[in-house]
């Protein structure tokens, strides 16, 4: 399983222009497929008037979601190489949608895919990554008396703090990375006196 992947830090837009042709590259996070095509409609109703409106999209931590189209372009000149740079860049969870407004001057398959990929590539410097590591979800479960502390404690160690619900106990879901877990229940029992439980969950990606 991956252990990490880029993602976009936010939604935005990246223009530039080659032999008079403006290319404009729109990015944004995407969670899934639907949003990925959602967005890519979006762009598509943005510029009804532009030539091309070319997408690519991964979704997927091991980006087992990959699509692209020319719409219209010369096969293999747009949309492949648009994805090939957001693999390349190991980004994930992210649709790019790139409008060309043709300026008269034809451009040939090699100018079209070094504008195309290009200008994604350019668009990802501008509007910056985010990494997302994977980590373990667990549930640490403490009595009243000790669950303030506890979240300061694990705040100010860094441990992310997802949720915490007040019962007849206080339960406190966190994210860690499996390297972490041995030493973690150490600290815990360490800190707790040994009045916590500790239940390993799940796995999820988040912030590094």
């Amino acid at each position: 399983m991956q252990e990490q992947y880029l993602t976009l830090a936010g939604e935005g837009v990246h223009e530039t222009e080659v032999n008079r042709s403006r290319f404009i590259c729109a990015l944004a996070p995407v969670a899934t497929e639907e949003e990925a095509q959602a967005f890519v409609a979006r762009v598509r109703r943005e510029h009804p008037t532009a030539t091309h409106n070319c997408f690519a999209y991964v979704v997927g931590a091991d980006a087992s979601v990959q699509k692209a189209s020319d719409d219209g372009e010369p096969g293999g000149t747009a949309g492949v190489p648009m994805l090939q740079m957001l693999l390349r860049r190991e980004m994930r969870y992210v649709a790019a949608v790139v409008t060309r407004y043709y300026g008269g001057v034809k451009l040939g398959a090699g100018g079209l895919i070094r504008a195309y990929g290009g200008v994604v590539g350019e668009a990802l410097d501008t509007l910056g990554t985010v990494t997302r590591r994977r980590y373990r979800l667990a549930t640490v479960t403490v009595d009243h008396q000790r669950a303030g502390k506890l979240q300061n404690d694990l705040r100010a160690t860094g441990r992310a703090v997802r949720e915490v619900t007040y019962g007849a106990a206080v339960t406190i879901e966190i994210g860690l990375p499996d390297a972490d877990v041995t030493d973690f229940t150490a600290w815990l029992a360490d800190v707790t006196a040994g009045e916590a439980t500790f239940e390993p969950g799940g796995e999820a990606y988040g912030d590094g």
